[in-house]
């Protein structure tokens, strides 16, 4: 299992790639330094959760969503929460979208 400062990273990377923000950015619009934004999203720093809320507040994004689904332990296949990661990074027109294609997929496996 991942550990919660790898999958937190890569939601932080998932949401700043759907605001359309560099690291550079971010970090400017946070008040932490660019480097600092890297090793989050890469999860090599332990963040304080005041850092957390400066990037989540940068970012537009409820502190809580970045911990939505994370229990250590609970999550014995990382498929689905990667999945649920990656819709929740699209726009609401973009998640109905996938949603019609895995629907058509599941149809046509069912044929």
């Amino acid at each position: 299992m991942k550990e919660i400062i790898k999958i937190v990273g890569e939601r932080l990377r998932l949401y700043r790639n759907r605001a359309g923000l560099s690291q550079e950015e971010l970090a400017e619009k946070s008040g932490l330094h660019n480097t600092y934004i890297g090793q989050l999203e890469r999860g090599e720093k332990n963040a304080t959760l005041e850092s957390i809320e400066k990037v989540a507040k940068a970012l537009n994004l409820p502190f809580e969503e970045l911990f939505k689904g994370i229990i250590p332990g609970e999550i014995k296949n990382e498929i689905p929460q990667e999945c649920y990661d990656i819709i929740m990074s699209l726009s609401e027109k973009e998640q109905i979208f996938i949603l019609e294609i895995i629907k058509r997929i599941i149809e046509y496996r069912n044929i």
